[in-house]
């Protein structure tokens, strides 16, 4: 039998339900490089919450973004819907879309739903290891009947930038003090980048975040992800704890550092960037200022 983008019709409209959160976001970017390359004429729309819209905007591989209402999924009338978040509210959005082909996870629940289950990206690989993020997503693309071929990078669309180079982005912030390097770290950090390689520091972090302790230096606090988008693209350096915005630097081949306590980096490292990973269980106040001014020279050693 003919894989399913195959048995699709000319001009098919494929709808790819993502939502949560911005770095999910961000790494379902290759998938979707996979996706529109895989027959030629293909619409791709992208279900996705408003406050990530930003992360698809521009990107020639999405011809719609949708927001997550039944109503305008079913109104774009897609011939494949592909849910790639598996939570309750996106399988009543796969119903609602009424697609002949009804595509998720094996592993999702409501798996009586889907018409094309999907198996594990470990099977579809044909690897027996942990998969990153963005393997897992880009092995359903494969499964659907897209080639097989390298995974590319996550690709994101941005307004030239607003700082001149060069500078470096920090961000402090993250969802649970165990995710954070603390931030008389950053702050040490800050200074030398200012005196040594040269790089004016600019701190980031959302409406809800705290900065007040790095007033000294340039802050963007709870911008439109645009915004933040135009900053990270011409960075020369990223700093920060394992969220959206150390994928979204990633994203634009910035050189980055990024922090990790619960989380696991063989699955949500940085994807195909210049990168130094620095792994602490039993607490990231264990990362010394002074190994992360290593790790930076080592980035800049090999630019």
């Amino acid at each position: 039998m003919k894989p399913p983008l195959e048995q699709l019709p000319a001009a098919a409209r494929v709808a790819v339900i993502r939502l949560r959160s911005l770095g999910d976001c961000v790494l379902t970017t290759p998938a979707l490089a996979i996706l529109k390359a895989a027959r030629a004429g293909l619409r791709v729309g992208v279900v996705a919450e408003e406050r990530f819209a930003a992360v698809f905007e521009g990107n020639p591989d999405v011809d719609d973004i949708l927001p997550p209402n039944p109503a305008r999924l079913a109104a774009w009338r897609p011939d494949l819907c592909l849910n790639l978040h598996g939570g309750t509210r996106s399988m009543l959005l796969t119903a609602a879309s009424a697609a002949r082909f009804r595509a998720g996870f094996a592993h999702f629940r409501g798996r009586a739903l889907y018409n094309l289950p999907i198996p594990s990206a470990q099977e579809i690989l044909g690897v027996d290891r942990k998969v990153h993020t963005a393997e897992h997503l880009a092995s359903a693309m494969f499964y659907l009947g897209a080639p097989r071929a390298e995974i590319p990078p996550a690709r994101l669309y941005a307004a030239p930038p607003p700082r001149r180079a060069p500078y470096a982005v920090l961000h402090p912030a993250a969802s649970a003090p165990v995710k954070a390097w603390p931030a008389a770290n950053f702050l040490e950090t800050a200074a030398w980048l200012r005196r040594v390689p040269g790089l004016e520091p600019v701190f980031i972090g959302g409406a809800e975040d705290d900065l007040s302790a790095f007033g000294r230096y340039p802050v963007l606090a709870g911008a439109p992800l645009a915004e933040v988008k135009s900053l990270l693209s011409g960075a020369s350096l990223f700093i920060g704890n394992d969220s959206g915005p150390a994928h979204m630097a990633a994203a634009f081949r910035v050189p980055v550092v990024v922090f990790f306590g619960p989380s696991d980096p063989e699955v949500w490292a940085p994807w195909k960037t210049r990168a130094e990973v620095f792994v602490s269980r039993e607490g990231l106040d264990r990362v010394a200022a002074a190994q992360v001014r290593a790790a930076i020279e080592r980035l800049r050693a090999a630019a």
